[in-house]
């Protein structure tokens, strides 16, 4: 079987992260958070690997190449975002027999994929609380019956985790019209499969859908809690670790510095002198910390710099970030109620007591700045020396 894995979206939900790296090539543990779903496939089995890609989409290509994991990989262009049965069609050129389409920028139990594959046709659901804010299944004598999006009556608590395995004939149905949102749906496509099939419900014991910045964070949060701890690069013989903490080849750990894991040092990062790493934290390639300064709970990607005696916590960093000497942020409140944070223009819940700043890749930060709770920084934004930021820039 092969597997469509699709990551041509940008994310506006989660800019400014994805600003100049499209959404499924963030970085979740040691690997984008596409690369996790690509995994997963070719663990099940997946032949072959159908990439549709369209934002930036030659940083995924130059990722994983024509060959991953001794697997064929081939691209599909999706010209314009037009929804997601559209971005199965773009790859249909790819498709002759059964197929399985993956969201790049889901996180699922490996195990239930591999159930999934087995079990064509079937469709991932997961068990909510709420299944009012989902697309929710109806079965009937184990077998899938209807999909419904965000009904006011539930049938079920099984909420559509978006990864189906479908028969050869779905490759014919995939021209389906525009729904009401003027986008292409899959589940459209899915329901005339319900229709045609016994289709199976196949339930993840787990499942994340990465959207909204503080979901990233939470990817990080359960792979790296997956850690096997070792050290590959240079860690000083006056450095504490203790827990899950892998210190890749080429990274280096200075004296006085103490990680509590899971926490991940990758290759070219330095930390230290004298710093605190604690919490699930993901220090990127080449990522730079320094005296007395302590992460917390973090995100701090590729090629950023945070300056002696500066603390954050609870936050993500894009890439080629420069946090100035002293600068702090604060990731609570004192009504201790839920950060909000903004998402396309509007205040959102995080539903997290704990959430710091998000800043987009090249965030400048003065010396002495504070950054206040749920801050969103675009790229290039800067601050001033000693300054207090409490709103967004």
């Amino acid at each position: 079987m092969k597997a469509v894995v699709l990551a041509a979206g940008q994310g506006t939900r989660m800019r400014p992260l994805s600003e100049s790296v499209p959404k499924p090539m963030l970085p979740v543990a040691d690997r984008p958070l596409a690369a996790h779903t690509v995994d997963a496939a070719i663990d099940a089995g997946a032949a072959e690997i159908v990439l549709v890609i369209g934002y930036e989409g030659e940083t995924v290509r130059d990722y994983f190449g024509p060959e991953y994991r001794g697997v064929p990989v081939s691209y599909a262009v999706q010209e314009e975002q037009a929804g997601t049965a559209d971005a199965v069609d773009a790859a249909s050129p790819h498709l002759e027999g059964p197929f399985a389409v993956l969201n790049g920028d889901n996180l699922y139990d490996p195990a239930a994929i591999d159930r999934l594959f087995d079990a064509c046709p079937a469709v991932c659901a997961i068990e909510v609380d709420e299944p009012r804010n989902y697309g929710v299944l109806s079965t009937a004598d184990g077998s899938v019956t209807g999909i419904v999006e965000k009904p006011d009556e539930p049938p079920t608590n099984l909420a559509n985790a978006g990864a189906y395995a479908f028969p050869a004939a779905a490759r014919e149905w995939l021209a389906v019209p525009a729904s009401e949102r003027g986008e292409h749906e899959i589940t459209d496509v899915v329901a005339r499969v319900i229709d045609e099939y016994d289709v199976t419900p196949v339930t993840l014991e787990r499942w994340l859908d990465v959207g909204r910045p503080w979901e990233l964070l939470a990817a990080n949060e359960w792979h790296l809690a997956e850690l096997d701890g070792r050290i590959d690069g240079d860690v000083s013989d006056d450095a504490h670790l203790e827990g899950e903490v892998v210190v890749e080849a080429g990274a280096t750990v200075e004296p006085g510095v103490v990680i509590e894991g899971p926490a991940l040092i990758r290759e070219g990062a330095e930390v230290g002198p004298n710093a605190y790493v604690r919490g699930a934290t993901l220090i990127d390639r080449d990522a730079e910390i320094g005296h007395a300064v302590e992460i917390k709970n973090s995100v701090v990607s590729r090629g950023t710099s945070v300056s002696h005696l500066s603390y954050i916590g609870d936050s993500v960093l894009g890439r080629d970030v420069n946090v100035g000497a002293g600068t702090n942020v604060a990731n609570l409140r004192h009504d201790d109620a839920d950060i909000e944070f903004t998402v396309k223009g509007d205040r959102v819940s995080t539903g997290r007591r704990k959430f710091g700043v998000v800043a987009g890749d090249r965030v400048k930060t003065g010396i002495n700045t504070s950054l206040t709770p749920g801050l969103r920084l675009e790229a290039g934004a800067t601050t001033m020396p000693g300054e207090t930021v409490e709103r967004d820039r």
